[in-house]
């Protein structure tokens, strides 16, 4: 594990884990705060659905430009440092457009980052070792996700209702977040790349000149970002199964521990019988999870079904991006990875709004049951693909 996991590879899973302590700690309260301070329904899911749409739309353009100027760490700097800034900003005003902007700002910094930073991931590493440098990626970065919500937790318990000092103590671990960064050296290497001049709008259409393999894998990938919806409506569920907060923060919590403590192993498990396989087995547990979330009516079960939902998590997130990276070349990693990572973005907005939708005219197990089968479908899709890798395994 030594040989795998680099000083570099170490360094950026330290900094997305204290990250995703700060984002994490302010995730379950943020409808809260933002209803505290004025905001209806309506507007939090405008606000939200804007967020996630600046950043999947900075995914697809920055990563393409990560690749063009052949440099990695800057954008992994400047986008660490705008998530950072963003923090203390909601807790100064709390006027609609300031929050607005804030969002905006923290939302663009995940943009601009993540194909820069899983191309270093990927440059790191061999593609028969891709699965366990981002399954361990993945583990130390959820592990973040797990320790957010319990500080929120904890801080709430002897605070409640106070929201805004939590964005202020979300500021710490963003700031040694990006401070880490100032100390990781990027590799010098002669990337080589078609040069020329493009226009800005060329820089989203990645999919016009990628290999057949890719093309396949967005196919199956993406369909099923239009039915993964957000978690948001998980969280709604044990809501309205356990009816208190507090229930709902401990399952959320669980969740991303289970999901920590089994990215590692389903990293290492890929890169031995395949990452296709893994992906495929991970749709497969989603169904299930998302078919039991449909007629669960106790916390036992629940909390069943959120396990089973952190293993797919597991097999899948991280798992994604390296079997990308073993698909496209090295000078197209953060390309094809922030086309994925910015059009599953917009799937998901697109899913959790139909999800929404079938919630409310239909009902919440119209909604699981629709996902659990779209899984399915999704998981025979891939299965049946043949992808070309520059690994020997399969």
């Amino acid at each position: 594990m030594k040989k795998i996991i680099t000083p570099t590879i170490l360094l950026l899973s330290i900094v997305s884990l204290l990250t995703d302590v700060s984002s994490e700690m302010l995730y379950p309260v943020m409808p809260l705060f933002l209803q505290s301070i004025g905001f209806s329904t309506i507007i939090i899911g405008v606000l939200e659905g804007f967020a996630e749409a600046i950043a999947g739309i900075s995914k697809i353009y920055f990563g393409r430009i990560s690749d063009s100027k052949e440099r990695r760490m800057p954008f992994v700097r400047m986008g660490y440092f705008l998530s950072s800034i963003s923090k203390p900003m909601m807790a100064v005003f709390s006027f609609p457009l300031w929050i607005f902007l804030a969002r905006t700002i923290d939302r663009l910094g995940k943009g601009i980052r993540t194909g820069a930073r899983d191309a270093i991931l990927s440059d790191e590493t061999t593609p028969e070792n891709k699965g366990t440098v981002f399954g361990f990626h993945r583990a130390l970065d959820t592990s973040g996700a797990a320790l957010g919500p319990f500080v929120a937790l904890i801080f709430l318990q002897y605070h409640p209702g106070k929201y805004a000092p939590l964005f202020l103590i979300a500021f710490i671990p963003a700031t040694l977040s990006l401070l880490l960064t100032l100390v990781i050296r990027e590799r010098h290497k002669t990337i080589i790349i078609e040069k020329g001049k493009s226009s800005p709008a060329e820089k989203f259409f990645y999919w016009r000149n990628s290999s057949l393999s890719f093309r396949k894998l967005m196919v199956a990938l993406l369909f099923f970002g239009l039915i993964n919806s957000s978690d948001v409506f998980l969280l709604l569920r044990a809501k309205t199964v356990a009816g208190n907060d507090s229930s709902v923060l401990i399952i959320y919590i669980f969740y991303n521990i289970v999901f920590a403590l089994f990215s590692l192993p389903a990293g290492r498990l890929s890169d031995k019988i395949g990452m296709k396989k893994m992906i495929t087995a991970g749709f497969i547990i989603f169904a299930v999870a998302y078919g039991g979330m449909a007629f669960t009516q106790n916390m036992v079960a629940i909390a069943i079904m959120f396990f089973l939902y952190g293993i797919y998590a597991a097999a899948t997130e991280g798992i994604s991006k390296a079997l990308i990276s073993n698909i496209v070349p090295k000078s197209e990693t953060a390309s094809a990875i922030g086309f994925y990572t910015g059009w599953n973005s917009i799937a998901a907005l697109i899913a959790s709004s139909v999800a929404g939708i079938i919630w409310y005219k239909v009902s919440p197990e119209a909604t699981f049951a629709l996902s659990a089968a779209g899984a399915m479908l999704t998981a025979i899709l891939l299965g049946s693909m043949s992808l070309k890798e520059r690994s020997a395994v399969r």
